[in-house]
């Protein structure tokens, strides 16, 4: 696993602490590692924000929750528990 700098969440304020209550797992109320990449560059999360929120809207072909499944069964194929 890489180390990448961050900024812890209880130091986030500003632009990081509105981008928090659109990024945080309401369930575990914490962001995820993916997410928390982005700390040092706000712009960055927002961009990560809105593109996934776009990919998983649903459409007429493909639900969100099937959407979230292929995300689920790519992410265990390559490893990756984030």
């Amino acid at each position: 696993m890489a180390w990448i700098e961050t900024v812890p969440e209880d130091e986030w304020d500003g632009a990081l602490a509105d981008l928090r209550r659109r990024v945080v797992d309401p369930v575990y109320d914490r962001v995820d590692h993916i997410m928390q990449i982005h700390s040092l560059d706000p712009d960055s999360m927002a961009a990560h924000e809105a593109l996934y929120r776009s990919a998983m809207r649903s459409t007429k072909t493909l639900r969100k929750v099937d959407r979230e499944l292929i995300a689920f069964v790519v992410s265990s194929i390559n490893e990756c528990h984030y």
